[in-house]
């Protein structure tokens, strides 16, 4: 099996955590960072077996930005955080 290479972003939204991965656009939420970042990893885990029950696994990967033809699954994208400023 391949490990899969992805970004988790994580915000606090009022007195709950959102964890999101832009790669694959899933989302989860939770009471604290880890329970929030347990739960993302738990749903691009389903989100990926469902999509591999459907037979779209290889072009949702791909659709996502990942080079599946190398022994670690890489993204395409170069997409990199270089700033950010909460503003009031």
């Amino acid at each position: 099996m391949k490990n899969l290479v992805v970004t988790e972003e994580i915000w606090k939204e009022g007195n709950m955590y959102t964890a999101y991965c832009p790669e694959l656009d899933v989302a989860s939420c939770g009471r604290n960072i880890e329970e929030s970042r347990n739960n993302l990893l738990e749903v691009i885990e389903i989100h990926l077996e469902e999509t591999a029950k459907l037979g779209t696994l290889k072009a949702f990967l791909e659709d996502a930005g990942y080079n599946l033809n190398t022994s670690q699954p890489t993204l395409q994208l170069d997409k990199q955080v270089v700033a950010f400023n909460p503003r009031n």
